[in-house]
């Protein structure tokens, strides 16, 4: 029984826990750069695209193909920092629970 109470006390703390970070997600930003940083897009910790900087020397008609490609490329480089970030930012919260791996708590 002794064993079940302590279990159910990490689930309120790891529940309080999450609940702090839902409302740091806001908050949270994340740049993807692209094109030797020619541009840059923004991301907020739920993935929502937040900016897009592109250098005035990529804006040209005839090069539209390669712009699109460069945003792209910024997106995805943003996101996948923001989920290394939000590992990282789980590892702390979950501390020494044994959560199976790729389990999304959020």
């Amino acid at each position: 029984m002794k064993n079940f109470t302590n279990m159910m006390k990490q689930a309120q703390e790891l529940q309080g826990r999450m609940q702090q970070m839902q409302s740091e997600l806001d908050e949270l930003e994340c740049k993807g750069t692209s094109g030797a940083g020619l541009v840059t897009v923004t991301l907020n910790g739920k993935g929502e695209m937040k900016g897009l900087d592109i250098d005035a020397s990529l804006i040209k008609p005839d090069e539209v193909e390669i712009l699109e490609d460069l945003v792209v490329a910024a997106h995805a480089d943003a996101k996948s920092r923001m989920e290394a970030e939000l590992q990282e930012k789980m590892k702390s919260i979950t501390g020494d629970l044994p959560i199976p791996p790729g389990m999304k708590l959020f």
